[in-house]
């Protein structure tokens, strides 16, 4: 059941920020920055879409993805269309890579340590979904608080 219902989830939540990033009337809003707001929604997307591409793609799917952290908070201005193609992406990447899974896979010691510590890869991919509906959740808050 794990690994339908992190399926499930990771789909549920990225058509949430489809919809999200398609809500904004402007497109520009997208990367506004009020006061004591540190990232665009625009960024927090990128962001995600690094974040699920490395640690999911890459280092489970072995997708070859190179990710450029540093970029996600630095780019800016980048069109809604490309936004969206990369969560299109991102959704297939993730679904291809959790159905590839084995029951026994989510025991087993995540491939490389994060937050300095060895973590099962179920564990990681629970961190992985929270995560995306944490940065979800500020994405939905921006967009209200921009208009």
């Amino acid at each position: 059941m794990t690994r339908e219902a992190l399926i499930e989830i990771f789909e549920r939540d990225l058509n949430k920020l489809l919809v999200e990033i398609e809500s904004y009337e402007d497109e520009k809003k997208l990367w506004a920055v009020k006061d004591g707001i540190k990232n665009s929604a625009g960024n927090l997307c990128l962001h995600l879409m690094g974040n699920l591409n490395h640690f999911i793609g890459a280092v489970l799917g072995k997708t070859g993805y190179e990710r450029s952290r540093e970029l996600e908070f630095s780019l800016k201005n980048i069109p809604r269309s490309t936004l969206i193609k990369n969560i299109e992406s991102t959704k297939l990447v993730v679904e291809n890579t959790l159905s590839n899974l084995t029951a026994a896979d989510f025991d087993k010691t995540y491939a490389i340590e994060v937050f300095n510590k060895s973590m099962t890869t179920g564990f990681m991919l629970i961190h992985l979904a929270t995560h995306l509906s944490y940065h979800l959740g500020q994405i939905n808050y921006h967009r209200r608080l921009v208009v």
